[in-house]
């Protein structure tokens, strides 16, 4: 998965910020689906990498994250944003794990729990 997610970052379209990020997810079947950032001039119009990889696995029929694997470049680690870490938390366990990789490789692992603590999701919503 973090190979997955290094690599996609090459097909991010990254040209405002120069910043590209890959995303790979596991589904609940053990299949990968990735997703890149994708920039607009039209600012905040553009889309995470994560959200890609989300609906990519969703149009294939998971409906589950099992792990997450996110690559960006630099020094600091390139955590999901806010709003990305409540997508994964729509079809994520709060202990699923989300690997950080640059792109050299894995840099440090978190659980969902860990990076949205407290938070608000389906099953508190009775269906």
């Amino acid at each position: 998965m973090i190979k997955a997610a290094i690599a996609a970052m090459a097909s991010a379209y990254a040209p405002y910020s120069g910043f590209s990020v890959g995303a790979a997810i596991r589904d609940e079947h053990g299949q990968i689906h990735t997703g890149v950032n994708v920039e607009n001039a039209a600012y905040p119009q553009g889309s995470c990498a994560e959200a890609g990889a989300i609906a990519a696995m969703i149009m294939a029929g998971g409906r589950q994250i099992t792990a997450i694997s996110v690559a960006g470049k630099g020094d600091l680690l390139c955590t999901p944003c806010g709003g990305c870490r409540q997508r994964i938390r729509e079809f994520a366990a709060l202990k699923t794990p989300i690997f950080i990789a640059d792109e050299n490789g894995f840099r440090q692992a978190f659980t969902l729990d860990t990076l949205l603590p407290h938070s608000f999701g389906p099953d508190h919503l009775e269906r």
